[in-house]
């Protein structure tokens, strides 16, 4: 890769300042791995992630929406800027065999350290590279990303009221990619799936498993139902379409020889567009109402969506500036293109998707996805060459053995989260304004 320019006031080149900052900043990765902390509980986390801000002089206010984390970094007339990490860990048990594997039923899955660790270190280049910009940063911890409640409580407790509204809002995400690489999705192509996350109670009429003609088995019913939602997305989708249905969780009965009251189910909703994703949501209501009507229960179904995330989408024109930046710091063949993922996310509550919530219009957001996979552990996976068949796919997010390669995944987290606010921010020189409103003053990493 090409040597990036010098990027602070200083000329102090951009590779000597992470150089300084990667100890730091891997003792603060492995931390974080070690004690990962479940959605809504992230105290330790955020007062971490806290005390990092404040030590390289941003104005950090705690308790945003929860255990969120807001912290300002000002440097005169210029646009707003907000960076953003989630803080929370899920509710996995460890399985990579890691010296610092956390211990406990937590563990970081799905690379939240690794998130928050770039932007911590992204908000350090940025304070000491301040003579090469001018705007206002805004770096946010967020907790309760996993179970879609963060941002809305983030939004909800006053994020832009208290903090502005930023011009752009940048993210990006680990994905089981080799290290070193950046993916883009295309313009206007989905980078991640809207969703809708159901809590259904089926009831039934409890009694003895040897007469089961004198009640009503809510179980069976539910197991209908569970079967029935494998062919919706095929029959309520354009085959072109991407669309998921999943009924991940089924709870009734407290003994074989017992015919329960109720079942509960735990169904999630995903697809690449609003339409889509509300025609699924309807016809999963439908479907259970169906089964339920037939099967004799004796009360209506209840359905409740307990959360909802909008699809995510990076603006066209901002997001194709940092696709750009991005190839001019790592070169073309580090930087490749995205499909539409299934996963969803809450991000995009921060730009237009959430103005319901934020009264806001006009967010360029912005979401990437940085390689976490570790070239040992691709080669494995691809048959090291043997003209063996591979052993199947590296660990992906949400596996108990997901590993990050730290070496390699977190110097480009760190660089690519840093070049986006500086695409996106204004130079210290005067000048024509460019994406974002930066001009020609603003510094190259």
């Amino acid at each position: 890769m090409s040597r990036p320019a010098a990027f602070t006031g200083d000329d102090v080149p951009v590779l000597a300042a992470l150089k300084e900052l990667l100890r730091p900043l891997v003792a603060f990765y492995l931390d974080l791995h070690r004690n990962p902390e479940l959605s809504g509980s992230e105290s330790r986390t955020a007062a971490r992630f806290a005390g990092w801000l404040e030590g390289e002089g941003y104005d950090v206010a705690r308790g945003v929406g929860g255990h969120g984390v807001v912290g300002v970094l000002r440097n005169g007339d210029g646009p707003r800027v907000m960076l953003r990490a989630e803080l929370d860990a899920l509710p996995v048990r460890e399985r990579t065999g890691l010296a610092y594997a956390s211990e406990g039923p937590a563990m970081h899955a799905c690379g939240h350290d690794m998130h928050l660790a770039a932007l911590a270190g992204a908000a350090s280049l940025l304070a000491r590279a301040a003579g090469g910009w001018r705007g206002t940063v805004v770096v946010v911890g967020q907790p309760a990303e996993e179970t879609l409640e963060g941002a809305r409580a983030m939004l909800r407790d006053g994020l832009y009221e208290r903090f502005g509204v930023p011009a752009a809002a940048l993210a990006q995400h680990t994905a089981p990619l080799p290290a070193g690489m950046v993916a883009h999705a295309g313009e206007s192509v989905p980078v991640l799936a809207g969703s809708a996350g159901m809590e259904v109670v089926v009831h039934g009429r409890g009694g003895h498993a040897g007469a089961p003609h004198l009640a009503v088995d809510p179980l069976v019913t539910a197991a209908a139902v569970v079967m029935r939602l494998q062919g919706l997305a095929a029959r309520e989708t354009a085959p072109a379409e991407q669309a998921v249905v999943n009924a991940g969780s089924l709870h009734a009965g407290s003994g074989s020889n017992v015919i329960a009251e109720r079942a509960e189910l735990g169904i999630t909703v995903r697809a690449q567009t609003q339409a889509s994703l509300e025609r699924l949501t309807a016809a999963v209501e439908r479907t259970v109402s169906a089964e339920c009507a037939a099967a004799g229960c004796p009360r209506e179904p209840e359905i409740r969506i307990v959360s909802r995330s909008p699809v995510t989408v990076s603006d066209p024109e901002t997001g194709a500036a940092v696709r750009e930046a991005h190839r001019r710091l790592y070169g073309p063949e580090r930087v490749c293109g995205w499909l539409p993922s299934a996963a969803t996310e809450d991000f995009a509550l921060y730009g237009d998707a959430g103005a319901g919530l934020h009264g806001a219009t006009g967010i360029a957001a912005v979401y990437w996805m940085v390689g976490a996979t570790g070239a040992r552990e691709w080669s494995r996976a691809s048959g090291n060459g043997s003209g063996q068949p591979p052993p199947g796919p590296p660990p992906g997010n949400h596996s108990p053995r997901f590993a990050p390669d730290v070496r390699t995944g977190l110097p480009t987290a760190v660089t690519a989260m840093t070049t986006a606010a500086l695409t996106c921010l204004g130079g210290a020189e005067p000048g024509g304004a460019g994406p974002g409103g930066a001009g020609p003053g603003v510094p190259a990493l």
